[in-house]
C-alpha cells in the first residue's frame, strides 16, 4: 500500500510542478515583475518553490539553505523575498522536482503516518505532501490567470493545458 501512495503522490507531484513549469516557461520577460496580488510574478514564483523545498524536507530543522536561497531570498522574513531570475527559477524547480522524488522515495508507511515535522502543521507527513501540492496549484492558478490576463496566445485553454498526473 505504501508504494501506491508514493507513486500517487509523485505522479500528483509531478503534475502540479509541470503545470508551474508551463506558467514559469510561458511568461513573456516584460511581464517577469508584473503584479500578483501582493507580490510580482517572480517573487509568487519563488514563494511556491521556496515551501515546496522546505516542506519537502524532514524538518523545519533539516531545511538547507543553499547558495539560491542567498540570491532569491528567504521567506520565513515577514515580506516576499526578491526571487530568482526566470532561468534560474526554472532550474530551481527542477530541482524541487528531483527533491519530490528522493523524498517520496524514501518515505515510509511509520513517516507518512508521523508528525509532518513542523510545528505550524500538527498533521501526518502524508497530509502535508497534500498540502503542499495544494499550495503549488494555488499559486500555479494565480500566475496562469495572470498570463492569461497578459497575453492573447496565452488566452488558448491549450497553451497552459490542464495536467492530471505525471510530467508532460
Amino acid at each position: 500500500m505504501v508504494e501506491f501512495i508514493r507513486r500517487t503522490l509523485i505522479g500528483q507531484f509531478d503534475a502540479a510542478l509541470c503545470m508551474l513549469h508551463q506558467c514559469l516557461a510561458a511568461c513573456p520577460p516584460e511581464h517577469w515583475e508584473g503584479q500578483i496580488a501582493s507580490a510580482s510574478f517572480r517573487q509568487m514564483a519563488y514563494h511556491t518553490l521556496f515551501f515546496v523545498d522546505l516542506y519537502l524536507s524532514p524538518s523545519q530543522e533539516a531545511f538547507v539553505h543553499r547558495e539560491l536561497h542567498q540570491r532569491g531570498g528567504d521567506e520565513f522574513q515577514p515580506r516576499f523575498s526578491d526571487g530568482l531570475s526566470q532561468n534560474e527559477t526554472i532550474a530551481y524547480l527542477a530541482n524541487c522536482r528531483e527533491k519530490a522524488h528522493a523524498a517520496l522515495a524514501a518515505e515510509t508507511e511509520q513517516t507518512l503516518q508521523g508528525p509532518s515535522g513542523f510545528s505550524w502543521y500538527p498533521v501526518s507527513r502524508a497530509e502535508l505532501h497534500l498540502i503542499n501540492i495544494r499550495h503549488i496549484q494555488h499559486h500555479t492558478g494565480q500566475l496562469s490567470a495572470y498570463l492569461r490576463r497578459c497575453s492573447d496566445a496565452l488566452k488558448d485553454k491549450s497553451a497552459l493545458p490542464w495536467v492530471g498526473a505525471g510530467w508532460r
